[in-house]
């Protein structure tokens, strides 16, 4: 517990007598290599704050196409947002890619504790305010770049993702082929 404490104080502090309220509202999960914290159809009771890991956000779309919307690694957070926010089935599977653990918080928790604290409510605003920027981000850089120009700012952005994640996935997350990123990897050496 005392890393979510180091994770909520990069935003802002919390007495002792705070902190021991705050993680009343956390369980920890450890989590084997390709198990799923989420299916697709399933209820989605938690967001996840990743202690250790690699995890990836993905859905299947009718032709049974994989596409990777999120990879979470260390200090971040996760979820079928939709489905989390709304109460609604999911629409996104989650997968752990390299064994971990993680935090568990559902929403009555968040909403409990954004209530009782103003400091976790300030918090979760500002978690949620840099998600929403990073997606927007990402959207842009999708419809408005080059494989290489989604590469490089992929490498530069996640430099320790490069390494951990099989190619595969990365080019499934960039929207192009496997081979197509060889091309690219090899370019950029």
């Amino acid at each position: 517990m005392d890393r979510l404490r180091q994770h909520i104080e990069q935003i802002t502090p919390l007495t002792n007598e705070e902190f021991e309220y705050v993680k009343t509202f956390f369980s920890l999960k450890k989590v084997r290599k390709n198990q799923y914290l989420v299916h697709e159809g399933d209820e989605v009771k938690y967001e996840y704050l990743v202690l250790s890991g690699i995890y990836k956000v993905f859905y299947v779309d009718e032709q049974g196409k994989e596409s990777i919307v999120q990879f979470a690694q260390e200090n971040w957070w996760m979820s079928d947002y939709y489905a989390f926010f709304k109460q609604k089935n999911a629409g996104m599977f989650i997968e752990c890619m390299e064994a971990g653990e993680v935090l568990c918080s559902t929403l009555e928790a968040r909403e409990k504790l954004s209530a009782d604290l103003h400091k976790m409510e300030h918090f979760f605003r500002v978690k949620l305010t840099n998600g929403y920027v990073a997606l927007q981000q990402r959207v842009k850089l999708l419809l408005s770049s080059t494989p290489q120009q989604r590469y490089e700012a992929f490498s530069h952005l996640y430099p320790d993702l490069i390494q951990r994640i099989p190619k595969k996935f990365i080019a499934e997350y960039l929207g192009v082929s496997r081979e197509t990123l060889s091309r690219l990897y090899s370019a950029s050496k």
